[in-house]
């Protein structure tokens, strides 16, 4: 959640920020009006209970007519007190339920518009030209399925739509992206994390994720926990309700977890193979830093995504991702899209977001530095998404016969293989 304080003094580039997230501009004047009563009513219940406890002081040295003046003035002020504590308790319960729906502010370099208005800010690697190599390039399923790598078939039959099973050379690919992954990862300085994939309610909404996508999360009612989409939301709840050190900043974590999406809205988009699935292991950075570090931090993180997919061997181009298309809680956005050749487009395979001090406030992870105790930043950054950087490995590093080069930062951990190999040809 944003500042108060904020809102209140400059409540204008909180309306700009709603306008270029194209959300609710009224929802700024009603927390306004809001955060009013709740100091009103909160002034109004002080001024009532300071006179209730000078009254109780006035009644035992009061004589007999004084006295019963004042024990029916007390009556009434029992009573308005109760009201006045009831009014302030609505008030803050409906500023907070406000303040909670209203997005991060948007940083103001990023583009204004929906998600096919970002700006590229740099392009890596180069596209192969297949036709000049004299074949026409197989997709990643046909090549998944060549190398006995993947199986839609089967995961359909026991889990249904957009669930799979990544079998022989598959299983090993994965093993070996979360393993290489995590070696970048922790060479950086990343504590290495496995983290839960069910989670409390508060640390669900805590990240911002049972606003606008909590349709796309998944939820056990019987036990109400959560699913989580990504193990963002368990490194950032991991320091819930805590005072952190200064002197410990920054802290830098790298959890590997499955992650749950019900993909919502997605009917009839990337329907063949793994692109988009219901269920996917990855391994996600998190960083806790000092507020004023927190663009440094965004744009070191960036580099870390930079270096893994250059490591890959990927063609692959930075998006400054524009407004309409952040999610609640970042207040800006890099993506990393990989060139599908099948495709003829970038895709997207990593993100990083700076969430400036969104979650710490709604998670209330503070930072101490002196005699000050203050919200700290939270910013995340996708190093591995196995999925789609398999779709990327298979398509980008195909041969004509079906097989497929290893790059070399993944042979030490498939047994130093060159090449996958096709099961049958």
């Amino acid at each position: 959640m944003i500042d108060l304080r904020l809102l209140r003094e400059d409540p204008d580039r909180v309306r700009a920020s709603q306008r270029a997230r194209g959300e609710d501009v009224a929802l700024v004047d009603s927390l306004l009006s809001a955060d009013e009563r709740r100091r009103s009513s909160g002034v109004r219940f002080d001024e009532l209970r300071a006179e209730q406890k000078q009254l109780g002081k006035l009644i035992p040295k009061a004589g007999a007519d004084e006295k019963a003046e004042l024990l029916k003035r007390a009556e009434q002020l029992k009573a308005d007190v109760k009201a006045a504590d009831a009014e302030r308790d609505a008030a803050d319960a409906e500023t907070h339920r406000l303040l909670l729906r209203l997005g991060n502010l948007v940083h103001p370099d990023v583009p204004v518009g929906g998600e096919e208005d970002f700006v590229t800010l740099e392009t890596h690697g180069a596209i192969r030209d297949f036709g000049a190599e004299g074949f026409e390039p197989r997709d990643h399923l046909e090549l998944g399925q060549l190398l006995g790598a993947i199986d839609v078939e089967r995961g359909a039959k026991v889990s249904g739509s957009r669930f799979y099973f990544l079998t022989g050379v598959g299983a090993l690919l994965e093993l070996a992206l979360v393993n290489a992954a995590m070696a970048q990862a922790t060479a950086a300085g990343f504590t290495p994390m496995l983290t839960p994939a069910l989670v409390r309610p508060q640390s669900m909404a805590g990240t911002g994720f049972l606003g606008q996508a909590a349709q796309d999360v998944y939820h056990l009612d019987k036990d109400d926990l959560y699913l989580v989409g990504t193990s963002e939301v368990a490194l950032a709840a991991y320091h819930m309700d805590e005072i952190l050190d200064a002197d410990k900043l920054p802290l830098r974590y790298a959890g590997f977890s499955p992650c749950f999406r019900r993909e919502a809205g997605s009917h009839g988009k990337d329907t063949r193979g793994i692109f988009r699935v219901h269920q996917f292991d990855k391994v996600e950075m998190f960083s806790y830093v000092d507020p004023a570090d927190s663009q440094a931090e965004h744009e070191r993180l960036l580099a870390w995504e930079k270096q893994w997919l250059s490591s890959l061997e990927l063609p692959f181009r930075v998006i400054d991702v524009a407004s309409g298309d952040l999610g609640s809680s970042a207040a800006r956005k890099f993506d990393c899209e990989a060139w599908i050749p099948t495709q003829g487009k970038y895709r997207e395979l990593t993100s990083t977001s700076d969430c400036t001090e969104f979650q710490s406030r709604r998670l209330s992870i503070r930072v101490r530095d002196g005699k000050q105790v203050k919200p700290l930043a939270t910013l995340n950054g996708t190093l591995c998404a196995v999925p789609r950087t398999i779709v990327a490995i298979l398509e980008n590093h195909q041969l004509a016969d079906g097989s497929v080069r290893v790059p070399e930062v993944l042979r030490p951990y498939l047994g130093g293989r060159e090449v996958l190999e096709p099961v049958a040809r």
